[in-house]
């Protein structure tokens, strides 16, 4: 792990003191199937936080929640010490509306496994589009900080290209650099490697680890990227069965864990 990123991490830790995002007692079900079953989890600014645990352990949820694309079942969600799901209605609280959910999300960003990009646009169009149309930003700023943004993740060259002309990993890093225009304090990442071919991987992963390096923005990894992981995150949740089954460093859980489960998941990921 280079030098810069312990030192970020340690300043990270020393000046989070109240948490940016709060899960208490969070469940979720669809039907009879209990996706999440009582979650409670803390993420500080400027914390890199690894998610683990195998399929249908209720890792992508746990961040489709936080984006509300997902409705808790019960339980709260805060962000900044607002409810996300919830809203004080002359002193009852009621199922947040529209309004609430977008502007207590207003500094989340997110990166999905799939782009997500809008065919008909651009690059450079793809990353303008929300600053300007969601928070009404000035066009001519937009367009200067999306260029740098799409510079920065290699793709400067590229700017009116279409998504159908750039390759997978091209087209993860423009989803990238849409999410960086909107200036987060909290970036989720959905298996964002998953759908890449193995060659594509590495440049992906690349860009991030230059995110989590010098952005102090909160970041929350789905992964199972377990070098990777190793290398950028503060700390790694293990899911199991809908609940956090182990949390600690990086360090603690992928290679020192005591935990049979996680020892059973973690054999199929041995290159470390």
């Amino acid at each position: 792990m280079s030098e810069m990123l312990v030192k970020n991490k340690e300043m990270n830790r020393e000046k989070a003191t109240e948490p940016i995002v709060s899960y208490r007692n969070v469940t979720k079900s669809f039907g009879d199937l209990n996706v999440l079953k009582g979650i409670n989890l803390d993420i500080y600014p400027g914390e890199k936080i690894a998610v683990i645990g195998p399929s249908g352990s209720g890792k992508t949820t746990i961040i489709r929640m936080l984006m509300t694309l997902e409705e808790p079942s019960s339980g709260d969600i805060f962000v900044k010490d607002k409810n996300l799901w919830k809203m004080d209605k002359k002193g009852t609280w009621v199922r947040a509306n529209e309004k609430h959910l977008a502007d207590v999300r207003g500094d989340i960003g997110m990166v999905f496994q799939h782009f997500n990009l809008f065919p008909h646009m651009t690059i450079l169009e793809n990353c303008m589009s929300a600053p300007i149309h969601v928070k009404k930003e000035n066009k001519d700023e937009v367009r200067e900080r999306s260029i740098k943004m799409l510079e920065r993740v290699g793709l400067g060259d590229k700017l009116e290209f279409y998504p159908s002309q750039l390759s997978g990993g091209q087209k993860q890093r423009v989803a990238m650099a849409r999410a960086l225009v909107m200036r987060p304090k909290i970036m989720l990442f959905d298996e964002v490697t998953s759908a890449l071919d193995p060659e594509l991987v590495g440049e992906v992963l690349e860009v991030i680890r230059d995110i989590a390096k010098n952005d102090d923005m909160a970041m929350v990894l789905v992964t199972h990227e377990m070098d990777f992981a190793l290398d950028v995150a503060d700390k790694v949740l293990f899911l199991d069965q809908g609940v956090i089954a182990e949390a600690g460093t990086a360090n603690e859980v992928i290679n020192d864990s005591k935990n049979e489960r996680v020892q059973s998941f973690l054999k199929r990921f041995r290159t470390f």
